[in-house]
């Protein structure tokens, strides 16, 4: 699998991630057979949460410690991103200085390992004040315990916000992309186009931002339409147009049509990373096949297309 060094830090990373976001209910065989898909497959890169757990916080980071039982070698040969800012009891954000270092013990304590390497701010907190998150920064960084930092699900206007205080780096934002969920491309191709919905900008243009920053953007739940309306792949009600042409991309490349729908992602000169939320060791070797297709650029639109933008 291809491999870039995450601008901004010292990190080797996989074009493809690991998320672990639904692994609490995984027996320690399942989990282990899990990541050893994605090892196998090139993966290094391992994405979680502190409220991954099925409504239990740091259970995901727990469990995935406990069945894997790494070595120092095997730790550090992974990179271990986690995030924090969301109350799972309170069910509101909290990017306060006394929330974020409280996590980040908490997802250290359950991943048994002495640092993170990635640590992103979960959802956008409306209250935030950026010199607490800077003051937290600053703390974890000095004490070794988080490497680097970055978000999930901002805009630029957010992450300007936090970098007027914030001296690290932010260099990853994690968002919600697909071929059947792209308006963070789709909005740019129809731009002024007045009577289309489409033309419509909903992230403040966070992809040429996020290009023109050097901050690596995150897709996840990269095969989902809509907001958590259910994975496009072989839905011949609603997606047949996008499911016929990826079939017939998946047989032309020999490969399924999941990896047609990663290399889609990968294709973007974003350098994007895809985050895979699958338990299914299966579905995670053939996702990770599409980060080695490389679709031409009319194979691109033609998907964009077929999933219902209109291409002017």
């Amino acid at each position: 699998m291809p491999t870039f060094t995450l601008p901004g830090t010292a990190l080797t990373v996989s074009d493809v991630a690991l998320g672990m976001m639904r692994i609490h209910d995984q027996t320690d065989a399942e989990i282990r057979q899990l990541v050893g898909a994605g090892i196998d497959a090139g993966v290094n890169f391992i994405d979680h949460a502190d409220i991954y757990g099925g409504g239990v916080e740091h259970l995901c980071e727990a469990r995935f410690a406990q069945a894997m039982g790494l070595t120092n070698a095997q730790r550090d040969a992974l990179v271990i991103q986690t995030k924090c800012g969301i109350n799972l009891a309170g069910n509101y954000f909290d990017f306060s200085k006394e929330h974020i270092l409280r996590q980040v013990e908490g997802s250290l304590q359950a991943l048994q390992t002495d640092r993170i390497d990635l640590l992103l701010l979960h959802r956008p907190d409306a209250l935030v004040e950026p010199e607490e998150v800077a003051a937290a920064f600053d703390q974890l960084e000095a004490s070794g315990k988080v490497r680097y930092f970055g978000v999930s699900n901002h805009t630029p206007g957010q992450i300007e916000l936090l970098k007027s205080v914030v001296r690290q780096p932010l260099v990853v934002d994690q968002v919600q992309f697909s071929i059947a969920h792209a308006p963070l491309v789709a909005a740019g191709l129809a731009a002024n186009m007045q009577t289309l919905d489409q033309s419509i900008v909903r992230d403040n243009g966070l992809v040429d931002y996020c290009r023109l920053k050097d901050i690596t953007l995150q897709a996840w739940s990269p095969f989902q339409q809509g907001f958590f309306k259910g994975t496009f792949l072989g839905d011949r009600q609603n997606q047949a147009p996008l499911n016929a042409v990826l079939d017939r991309l998946a047989a032309s490349y020999q490969v399924e049509p999941i990896a047609i729908a990663t290399a889609w992602i990968l294709r973007h000169p974003a350098r994007w990373q895809v985050v895979l939320g699958t338990t299914n060791p299966a579905r995670v070797r053939a996702a990770c096949a599409g980060s080695e297709v490389e679709l031409t650029r009319p194979e691109w639109y033609e998907l964009l297309k077929a999933a219902g933008y209109t291409i002017p």
